[in-house]
């Protein structure tokens, strides 16, 4: 059993308390922060500088990518309630079809999808490329999709057409 089981019964509290929305933005914010350090790679640069080439090397030890990647792996955690919570919200008649459906995304796509981006890089490091990218298009989505239901609420029927178009 791995302390991610563990923190997803907290990440249930926490949006139960603060609610299924705002776990996931802090999610989506952390993970965006943390994979856009672990993609980097390792790589030795040459600026020129005024009097001559300096030269450096960039890498992440292996304290550091463990510390980045617990850190993502706590908020990764913590948004797994949060998801189970939207999804009976959301798709009630599907809960399971749907529910299956985000474990065959994480668990069957996105390692192979992962493993396709090792193959045309060589770069070990770019599964948080890809990662990074998924990231950043969910935290948009969701960000519209919140201000979508926020005008739907206030019954802004002209702002919600005009999203539409």
């Amino acid at each position: 059993m791995s302390l991610t089981s563990i923190f997803r019964g907290y990440g249930g509290v926490l949006s139960d308390h603060i609610g299924a929305r705002t776990v996931p933005c802090w999610t989506f914010a952390v993970s965006a922060v943390a994979t856009a350090i672990l993609h980097l790679p390792a790589a030795d640069y040459v600026v020129h500088g005024f009097s001559g080439p300096i030269a450096f090397h960039f890498a992440i030890g292996p304290v550091a990518f463990s510390a980045v990647v617990s850190v993502l792996g706590f908020f990764m955690s913590l948004d797994k309630a949060a998801v189970y919570e939207h999804i009976p919200a959301y798709y009630p008649a599907n809960v399971g079809a749907v529910g299956g459906l985000v474990g065959m995304i994480g668990g069957f796509i996105l390692p192979i999808a992962f493993g396709a981006l090792n193959d045309l890089t060589g770069l070990w490091s770019s599964c948080f490329m890809g990662l990074f990218a998924i990231v950043g298009v969910a935290f948009q989505w969701m960000r519209l999709a919140i201000r979508r239901m926020g005008r739907a609420a206030r019954g802004d029927a002209k702002a919600l057409s005009h999203a539409a178009q």
